[in-house]
């Protein structure tokens, strides 16, 4: 949930709240036509789209790097936790369906099938969503003179899936 709302811990662990209250107060109605993690995902989901769509809508402030929110890595190269950030702005930088799709694949590891099922979008949709945005995290990333593991002479910038299996 927090990489989800951008760094930001006390609207995450509120947002967490309000989910498992709503999944509480909706036990009684939930039935076994879903597997109990889909339904909590689609809870989870909803509540987390509301919030980005609210926060789409209200004028953005400026704020610098040094008051973002660190990120918690530890013993890594300085140029690595360059990249893991770069590549965190990238994401956050994803309009809202690209960003789901491609965080319930690549953070929570959910198969397509449960993220179709979990956005109530086709199979089709869900690979093109995450497929457009490997496909913006990586022109970011490359924007940035930033790449991870190996190139290729067929595709220099070096694949998107590479970059989420690397950090």
């Amino acid at each position: 949930m927090l990489r989800l709302v951008g760094g930001d811990r006390t609207l995450a662990e509120d947002m967490t709240q309000e989910v498992f209250l709503r999944v509480f107060q909706g036990l009684p109605g939930f039935s076994l036509r879903s597997k109990f993690t889909t339904w909590l995902f689609q809870v989870t989901k909803n509540r987390v789209l509301d919030e980005l769509r609210a926060r789409e809508r209200r004028p953005r402030s400026v704020c610098s790097l040094d008051e973002m929110a660190p990120f918690e890595v530890l013993d890594q190269p300085l140029e690595r936790i360059e990249a893991v950030d770069a590549l965190w702005r990238a994401v956050e930088h994803l309009n809202v369906d690209l960003k789901m799709a491609l965080l319930l694949r690549d953070v929570v590891g959910l198969a397509y099938t449960e993220i179709a099922d979990s956005l109530e979008i086709t199979l089709a949709t869900v690979k093109w969503r995450i497929y457009k945005a490997r496909e913006e995290v990586q022109a970011a990333l490359v924007r940035e003179g930033i790449t991870f593991g190996r190139t290729s002479e067929a595709n220099p910038a070096g694949r998107a899936e590479r970059v989420a299996a690397n950090v």
